[in-house]
């Protein structure tokens, strides 16, 4: 350790390197972004990037801080794997705002819908959901659901491999240091009862929100809008489905 530290190494955790993702998707979905970031702000819309996850009652296991020579060990119950609570958020990185929403077993396409019209219901406004192209974001659930008229929401799926690209999983890794992390909750309602609270406290932390979920899409957009800022936005060039919102 003490010669890889006077080589210059250092310790890091590492990250994925996606190498099923089309570098020519994400960039065309970068550009897509980047008017549709305009667009929304124009007409007054919302975008909510949305995912699902689920949480044991078990202890997610992170580094902890002991004593030199003493063992870093966490206690645990090793509750049922059915002691766990499952749910979608979206987060809206303008405004900061967390919806989220409970579902009793797996994500299907109508526990998609369920939280689409929940989504709906809570935000006036137009909505884009940017979310990836899982099994339970699509079926004839959704297909139904998006024919209701007026409905003022459009459905975008993420470039394929690229879940760097969704600032709602930042959400998920937030719970797990707050909620899950190294703590055994024991039991489903214990786990239930420690998520409710940190989204409800969320409500009051949208700063944070907007610091912790930004992504590599953000980043790369806002490069993007710079280096474009001397020309006029062209809403000709914006996906036109767009205007169906």
């Amino acid at each position: 350790m003490n010669y890889l530290h006077r080589l210059g190494f250092a310790l890091k955790r590492p990250k994925k390197r996606l190498l099923k993702a089309k570098e020519e998707e994400r960039e065309a979905f970068i550009l897509w972004y980047s008017q549709i970031r305009l667009e929304a702000e124009r007409i007054g819309a919302k975008i909510f990037f949305v995912d699902e996850a689920h949480f044991r009652a078990d202890a997610d296991l992170r580094g902890k801080w002991v004593l030199k020579g003493e063992p870093a060990l966490v206690d645990s119950t090793s509750p049922r794997w059915g002691e766990k609570a499952c749910y979608y958020s979206g987060v809206c990185l303008e405004t900061g705002e967390v919806e989220a929403m409970e579902i009793a077993g797996n994500s299907t396409a109508e526990t998609s819908t369920a939280f689409l019209q929940q989504l709906r219901e809570n935000h006036p406004r137009p909505i884009v959901v940017i979310w990836d192209n899982g099994p339970a974001h699509r079926g004839k659930a959704i297909r139904n659901y998006l024919s209701t008229p007026n409905l003022h929401l459009q459905l975008v799926a993420l470039p394929a491999y690229s879940p760097d690209f969704n600032a709602d999983e930042a959400i998920w890794d937030w719970a797990r240091e707050e909620v899950t992390a190294n703590d055994c909750l024991g039991t489903k309602s214990q786990v239930q009862e420690k998520m409710n609270g940190f989204f409800r406290g969320l409500a009051y932390r949208r700063g944070e929100v907007r610091l912790r979920c930004r992504t590599v899409l953000q980043a790369r957009a806002d490069a993007l809008m710079i280096g474009t800022a001397t020309q006029s936005p062209s809403h000709a060039n914006v996906d036109p489905t767009f205007a169906l919102v």
